[in-house]
């Protein structure tokens, strides 16, 4: 179970690099203004990279015959 923390403002001002790195562990932080929750401290995903096309240019290789028919398959040719 993830702990929650709520603070006040003020407290999360501050404790806000302790508060920050509560987060990152999983902890759920509520920010309190004026006695009701105002904000949730939660970690950013990471942004998934887009795909570079080329990316892979001269890693692959297949052989001179990789389009030939194999020999298990004659009979049906």
């Amino acid at each position: 179970m993830i702990a929650m923390q709520q603070i006040t403002i003020n407290k999360a001002s501050q404790h806000l690099s302790d508060l920050v790195e509560a987060a990152l562990k999983g902890e759920e932080i509520i920010i309190m203004k004026d006695n009701q929750s105002a904000v949730k401290l939660i970690p950013v995903l990471p942004v998934k990279q887009r795909r570079k096309p080329g990316s892979a240019k001269g890693m692959v290789t297949m052989s001179d015959d990789f389009d030939e028919p194999l020999e298990d398959f004659q009979e049906y040719m």
